[in-house]
């Protein structure tokens, strides 16, 4: 149990008295009731908001209802202080003994530190990357699977049974166009001049799969018709594709649970299962679409096509999940496979690019209806990163034909490097990516940082132990205001966690860890102008095990935050 949790149980515990003695009644939801840090951390280290939600429904004043849970909560040995705040603000004080036991609590807890029950008995399916299976992952595509694969961690700490999935797009006309580039490089293998016209797919990276062709058929399908090739090369072009998409994802340390296709998901009948749901709630109707705004094309007409009421969850307009030939619009598809989700999942989340932005509100609606507004259903949007050397554009790479491989750019930085760098803005904000800036040796990247930190110290405890310090229990008493004032961050790490799991935002671990790491480093600068508040005093065996502690309290959290991040603490910078 850590500190928010255990004072959560103390403030249910007082309100629970104060039932008991009639100063308030029960039966009160409390489900709103936190305990969190206060704003000004002026005004304390612990605030509650219980007086604030309760008295209300309690009919009671809420600075009335704080001072009488204030008094009680004054009585407990770790709280030092309990005062009413505006209208009805708790804060606690807390003793520099309860952040000493915090403190030993870290090193209890170890790698569990900071695990959560709160998603306990909650499955989620995380949905990241489904990038179109056509080629090399590209940093267009490494943006969303960090954070996805981010996420999926970070919910799997905080409690929950995750899914990890990968749809792949294998039922669009891409992959026809797929497997023409493939027939041309087959030609090409087989000793034929090519050249790669204009809406093919150019990168040499086709060129191992239609050497395999020609090596298995000859020249059986040189002159044939497409209908006799073309199912061919699209299954075997995919499946190609898809062995080079792990391949680049586990350069990431990224792996997915599920890869579902959608030519199987279609070949099963599951669009037709969705839209019968639908109809059957009087959610799909057969309609005209109004016509195109502005002038409208010569070759519209109205055609009646099987609509979903989009227009009723908050969409501009009915949406069609069929096209006037039969096919399945990319909606309807989409429509069909979170159907299929949602029979395994207590909770669904997207990661997208946020070109797809304007689809958000529609497919949240049809997952509304088709589960019956049970399923929660979160698309998070990645906007597009900037690769930039020195400031200047990357160019393109000669071998994807028309942009920068994922591959490349984890082979010149690591993935360690990528993966944080990657977190260290929200999702849904623009990012540059400097090649020069995130291997910088500065606070100013927090790549670095962080990682400085950790390996600062794993030296403190080598030298330690050099020194014959390491090893025997510390009197943690030692350990004075202002490094205790470390501990009091160390210790919100939980509540990041839990914070940032609800939130369903990763990037908020990447922020916490920055700044644990700047109070450590700050901490650890005392000592430079001051040889009696370093780290390692060799003539005061007990402050250096006290500040050993304290130290390696952080290490322990920072390692437990990039494990969620998906990156590896070092002990050694190079």
């Amino acid at each position: 149990m850590t500190l928010y949790t255990r004072f959560a149980a103390h403030v249910a515990t007082a309100l629970d008295t104060l039932v008991q003695s009639g100063t308030l009644p029960g039966g009160l939801d409390r489900r709103n009731v936190t305990v969190e840090p206060p704003r000004d951390v002026t005004h304390g280290d612990l605030a509650t908001n219980a007086a604030m939600v309760l008295a209300k429904p309690a009919g009671m004043n809420p600075r009335v209802l704080g001072e009488a849970l204030a008094a009680e909560l004054a009585r407990l040995d770790e709280v030092a202080g309990a005062s009413v705040a505006g209208p009805g603000f708790i804060n606690l004080r807390l003793t520099d003994a309860a952040w000493r036991n915090e403190l030993a609590q870290i090193a209890v807890a170890g790698d569990d530190y900071g695990r959560s029950a709160t998603g306990a008995g909650i499955t989620v399916n995380v949905e990241y990357v489904s990038a179109n299976p056509t080629g090399p992952m590209h940093m267009g595509h490494c943006r969303g699977a960090v954070v996805g694969d981010a996420l999926a961690s970070l919910l799997e700490f905080a409690g929950h049974t995750v899914i990890r999935e990968y749809y792949v797009n294998d039922a669009g006309g891409q992959v026809d166009v797929l497997a023409r580039s493939v027939h041309l490089r087959y030609r090409e293998a087989l000793g034929e001049t090519v050249a790669i016209p204009e809406g093919l797919y150019p990168g040499d990276y086709l060129v191992p799969v239609a050497q395999q062709l020609a090596g298995e058929f000859g020249d059986r399908y040189v002159g044939a018709p497409e209908s006799e090739w073309l199912a061919l090369f699209r299954t075997r072009a995919v499946a190609a594709m898809l062995v080079m998409i792990r391949d680049d994802l586990a350069l990431l340390g990224i792996h997915h649970d599920l890869f579902s296709s959608e030519a199987e998901l279609q070949a099963a009948g599951k669009p037709e299962a969705a839209e019968a749901e639908l109809r059957a709630r009087g959610l799909v109707y057969d309609g005209v679409l109004e016509a195109p705004k502005g002038e409208t094309p010569e070759d519209w007409e109205p055609v009646e096509l099987p609509l979903f009421r989009s227009s009723q969850f908050g969409d501009d307009q009915d949406r069609p999940i069929r096209k006037s030939n039969g096919q399945w619009t990319y909606f309807g598809a989409d429509l069909a496979y979170h159907f299929q989700k949602s029979q395994s999942a207590d909770q669904l989340i997207d990661i997208w690019g946020a070109d797809h932005a304007g689809t958000v509100k529609r497919i949240v609606a049809a997952v509304a209806a088709l589960t019956g507004g049970k399923t929660r259903f979160d698309v998070k949007l990645v906007q597009m990163v900037r690769l930039l050397r020195g400031g200047e554009p990357v160019k393109m790479s000669k071998r994807a034909g028309n942009f920068v491989t994922l591959a490349d750019v984890v082979r010149e930085v690591g993935k360690d490097v990528v993966r944080f760098t990657m977190l260290t803005r929200r999702s849904d904000a623009q990012m540059d990516f400097d090649f020069a800036k995130v291997v910088e040796a500065s606070k100013d990247n927090p790549v670095f940082y962080v990682q400085y930190a950790h390996a600062r110290i794993a030296s403190l405890h080598r030298r330690a132990e050099e020194a014959g310090i390491a090893g025997g229990a510390a009197d943690l008493s030692r350990l004075d205001t202002e490094e205790l004032a470390l501990v009091k961050l160390a210790a919100q790490f939980p509540r990041v966690v839990e914070t940032a799991a609800t939130a369903r935002e990763p990037h908020r671990i990447a922020f916490y860890l920055y700044d644990l790491a700047a109070a450590f480093h700050a901490l650890w600068n005392v000592g430079n102008d001051r040889p009696d508040r370093r780290f390692l005093v060799v003539e005061d065996h007990d402050a250096t095990r006290a500040r050993l502690s304290l130290a390696t309290a952080v290490a322990q959290i920072i390692r437990n935050g990039l494990s969620i991040m998906g990156v590896v603490a070092v002990s050694e910078m190079k």
